[in-house]
């Protein structure tokens, strides 16, 4: 049966509904940004662009980076986006629009998340890139789906007894990055670890204003986990949902952090604009290499 109105919802122009975008408007790799502002300052390297449109916080620029056709993506702040625009995007090159019917050879998109991030652990410097070997799912978004397949129970079940996670809360999900876009973007400028992604950026993450906290350790809980050497090296908002998305409908994830501020120490880069400047032709390189 073909996909309702309803569901898969389109503009006027055919266009897949919040992205804005048309299966030709985008690139098989993909670099997803949080801000719309950061867009430009990864396509001004670019050789050339052939297409840009934007729809709310989500702006689209595709072109060629050295001979490599590259799409880059803002999906604004947290999972609950992150929801949007993966199903969207794979919507655009795995359903056939016309038809409403899923197509029966899929496509596997390449998607690089290019962020900054805070450091949980002391010896992760500001300044330095964290490449996420496994999202941990804070949030519950992913609990929407069937995600047997892809979560990682042992890690999991670690975690729970070693925060004392609460029953009252959405049971934690760890998984894995792409093993094939890892390979191709790690060398030795980059630290490795497990990234937490939080629903919020004040009390998901342990920041305290006005309001308590549901656990007041949570924050030191996180830091001191290790499994079989697999630690906690950072907090964000959206790796573990592009991870379990991109796994559930078999596309290749890798979330590259620019830390920008170490939690463990209370230190803020002096020039956060240079290290994620750092980290964007660090991406671009490894892509086009």
């Amino acid at each position: 049966m073909p996909i309702q109105n309803s569901e898969l919802i389109l503009n006027p122009d055919g266009s897949i509904y919040h992205l804005n975008l048309r299966p030709e408007n985008i690139a098989t790799d993909i670099i997803f940004v949080g801000d719309q502002n950061r867009v430009e300052k990864v396509t001004q390297h670019f050789d050339s662009i052939e297409f840009t449109t934007q729809k709310r916080e989500f702006k689209t620029t595709t072109g060629v980076y050295k001979n490599k056709r590259i799409s880059v993506i803002s999906t604004g702040i947290g999972p609950d986006n992150i929801d949007i625009v993966l199903n969207e995007l794979d919507a655009l090159v795995n359903i056939d629009l016309e038809t409403r019917q899923p197509k029966t050879q899929l496509t596997s998109l390449n998607i690089v998340r290019v962020g900054t991030s805070g450091s949980l652990q002391n010896d992760i410097p500001v300044d330095s890139f964290v490449m996420s070997s496994h999202g941990l799912d804070l949030n519950g978004m992913l609990h929407s789906y069937q995600i047997d397949e892809i979560s990682n129970t042992d890690i999991e079940d670690a975690f729970v007894k070693h925060t004392n996670w609460s029953s009252k809360k959405s049971y934690p999900i760890i998984i894995e990055n792409s093993n094939e876009l890892e390979i191709k973007l790690f060398s030795n400028k980059t630290f490795k670890g497990i990234t937490a992604t939080a629903g919020g950026f004040y009390g998901p993450q342990g920041r305290i204003l006005r309001l308590g906290l549901q656990d007041d350790n949570l924050n030191s809980k996180i830091d001191s986990f290790n499994f079989n050497g697999n630690r906690i090296s950072n907090l964000e908002m959206e790796t573990s949902a592009i991870y379990g998305l991109s796994k559930l409908l078999g596309h290749n994830a890798l979330s590259m952090n620019a830390i920008i501020a170490n939690r463990a120490n209370g230190s803020f880069s002096e020039n956060p604009g240079k290290v994620v400047a750092n980290l964007i032709e660090y991406t671009l390189d490894k892509l086009a290499g």
